[in-house]
């Protein structure tokens, strides 16, 4: 949001509260621009107040954003506010909203972080309070004051309870780090810019600058050792500023890409909430599925920063979660600063921007070569199939290292919108993502319904009549469902749980390649049996028939194996497969020994016991391919000269 001084005054006496005197239920707090996740969202909200003696009946009362529709949303029948009591409307922007009851309710519409009207109307249609709110900052919540007569904006939200005894007209400005963060070959003296009338407090360990944090030196902090900065600014007649933080590396060069993160402990380690750890409780606090605040910031192989803001973050993964180095997903929202990340580190993209980033700890390859997967999945660059890329990075948490991650492309409908040329948010929101794709409990967005319809379809239904086979064309990429299975079986994927669709409004469902780190592991017929059995045969994680029904049909049947022997023939000869091995090697080795002694989870000579055993696997496994292919599809002699040659 803009920074407004001088006129927030004239924006506050737009502020008015019809009969404020006599009623004694008011909207007591507003967050407008929320960025605090509760149950999975952060919905904007509108917190109301009974200031009265007597338990208040609100069934039917009106709640709306719309001065052309004061009775745009209306409370349930039976609804009650005690005195002295809270309760809040959590404005979802989704049109099915479920109403709610107790002391949380969901109306359909969204508030504006620009500033907009609240209405509230009793029964009958009779305002009881009209608010204009100005523009709003950042998480930053408005309303009245304990015992006060005039709204304003709050140091804390407090969303439920009582608020804070004073409320102002405006935020401090953010302060300016002159000195930039970044790689420094020696002591490094930090001068920091404060706003007029303002203190700068800070810490060096993560925690969000309070108004009790020590004050910045004007002549400078000077820093000897790596160090993640965080700085604030307060004023007596203000709400304090963001907090801009920094990480200045001391005699420490990079050697991959870094990406840098800080965050208060109470959300990465703390056992009580922080979402790295296990914490203490029946359920682990790595699968709770909260998401936080965090700054983060990405430096080029020569140091140079591309971004350094504020965002969300996760836990990410799902088994792997037990690790004690765990994957984050990083989250770009606007209600932290900018909505997107505005670089994109990847190669073999040209896109600008991401709303979302991976940071992958190899998960079950964490302990053997941390490479499987992004090797694997780089194979897949220009062969009609979507697939994450990827770079070797160095992560640090809070100004300490944090070991080698990959950082990925994060799977959700941003990033299929991106590859599909998706741009309209309606569009975007309507796309459909399934994990495993059998059932509705691995659905990850839209819906699943004509997916299985299709599958069922596949299973009971002769693809050889023509009208069938159309149907079947009509709503699925068979060029896909066909790359996907030669990769996985060429590769020889034995994780079958790991496969993902989706399909983008008025297009095909189509496969996605993703978490293929369980390959090149042996060389047996794993996991032939799971792509290629009777349409009758047991589900085993995804759905199997349309495969195995397409290949029924003679034609295409002939265009799987000429899709297998492409492959064979191109992306998996041994020279180029090996270029993909050695191209990621050269800069996981050097980085390796830091890795392995703040992990202490593996051994460098064990790391290269296990990449030369994946090499051979690698090498030798798509020679086996034929003749496995052979053995489940009963091949004859002609069709594997057709295919295979010799």
């Amino acid at each position: 949001m803009k920074k407004r001084h001088l006129f927030t005054l004239a924006l506050l006496l737009l502020v008015l509260a019809c009969s404020l005197a006599s009623a004694d239920n008011l909207i007591s707090e507003v967050m407008a621009s929320n960025g605090y996740f509760e149950s999975g969202h952060a919905w904007d909200w509108v917190e109301l107040y009974n200031s009265g003696k007597k338990t208040a009946d609100l069934s039917g009362w009106y709640l709306s954003d719309s001065r052309k529709n004061p009775m745009k949303w209306s409370f349930p029948q039976g609804t009650k506010l005690k005195a002295g009591k809270y309760l809040t409307v959590w404005c979802t922007g989704e049109e099915d909203a479920d109403p709610g009851k107790g002391s949380e309710f969901y109306a359909p519409f969204a508030l504006s972080s620009d500033g907009e009207n609240l209405i509230l109307s009793n029964a009958s249609g009779e305002v009881i309070q009209w608010l204009s709110f100005p523009a709003q900052y950042g998480c930053v919540s408005y309303g009245l004051p304990w015992k006060g007569t005039e709204y304003g904006y709050f140091e804390h939200p407090t969303r439920g309870a009582k608020n804070d005894a004073s409320a102002y007209a405006y935020r401090t400005e953010a302060p300016v780090l002159v000195t930039p963060g970044g790689f420094y070959q020696d002591t490094v003296t930090v001068q920091a810019e404060a706003p007029e009338g303002a203190v700068l407090r800070y810490t060096t360990d993560g925690e969000t600058p309070s108004g009790k944090s020590r004050v910045f030196p004007s002549s400078g902090l000077p820093l000897k050792k790596t160090t993640a900065l965080r700085i604030r600014a307060f004023r007596e007649d203000a709400v304090s500023s963001e907090t801009v933080s920094a990480t200045y590396f001391i005699k420490d060069d990079p050697l991959t890409p870094i990406v840098s993160l800080i965050s208060d402990d109470k959300y990465l380690f703390s056992s009580k909430t922080g979402i790295l750890t296990k914490g203490t409780g029946s359920i682990p606090n790595y699968s709770r599925g909260w998401e936080y605040p965090i700054n983060i910031e990405y430096f080029t192989l020569d140091g140079q920063p591309l971004i350094n803001q504020m965002g969300t973050f996760t836990c990410s993964g799902h088994s792997a979660r037990v690790n004690a180095q765990k994957s984050i997903a990083l989250y770009a929202r606007k209600a932290w600063g900018e909505d997107r990340f505005y670089f994109n580190p990847f190669p073999t993209r040209n896109y600008d921007s991401y709303k979302s980033l991976l940071l992958r700890s190899a998960n079950s390859d964490a302990h053997a070569t941390r490479l499987r997967d992004v090797v694997a999945s780089s194979l897949a660059e220009g062969q009609g199939i979507l697939y994450q890329d990827h770079v070797v990075i160095q992560v640090y948490i809070n100004g300490s290292y944090y070991g080698h991650y990959n950082l990925r492309e994060k799977i959700n409908k941003y990033f299929i919108a991106q590859y599909e040329g998706v741009t309209e948010q309606e569009e975007i929101d309507r796309i459909d993502i399934l994990a495993r794709t059998g059932t509705d409990r691995f659905l990850q967005n839209g819906d699943n319904v004509d997916w299985l319809e299709l599958c069922d379809f596949c299973k009971k239904q002769d693809l050889n009549i023509p009208e069938n086979l159309a149907y079947v064309e009509e709503r699925l990429d068979i060029d896909s469902l066909f790359t996907h299975a030669a990769f996985e079986i060429i590769l020889g994927n034995v994780d079958f749980t790991n496969v993902r669709i989706y399909r983008v409004p008025g297009g095909k469902w189509r496969m996605l390649l993703f978490d293929v780190e369980a390959c090149w592991r042996g060389l047996e017929r794993t996991p032939i049996e799971y792509y290629i059995k009777p349409l009758s045969a047991k589900i085993q994680g995804f759905r199997h028939e349309p495969l195995n029904a397409l290949l029924q049909v003679p034609a295409y049947r002939a265009r799987f194996l000429s899709r297998v022997s492409e492959l064979l023939d191109t992306v998996f000869q041994w020279e180029n497969v090996e270029a993909h091995f050695d191209a990621v090697i050269s800069q996981l080795e050097p980085i390796l020994p830091r890795h392995i002694s703040r992990w202490k989870n593996m051994k460098l000579s064990n790391w290269r016991k296990n990449i030369r055993a994946t090499k051979y696997y690698a090498r030798v496994r798509p020679g086996k391919i034929p003749q496995l292919l052979r053995a489940a599809m009963k091949l004859t002699d002609a069709e594997m000269q057709e295919y295979f040659g010799q």
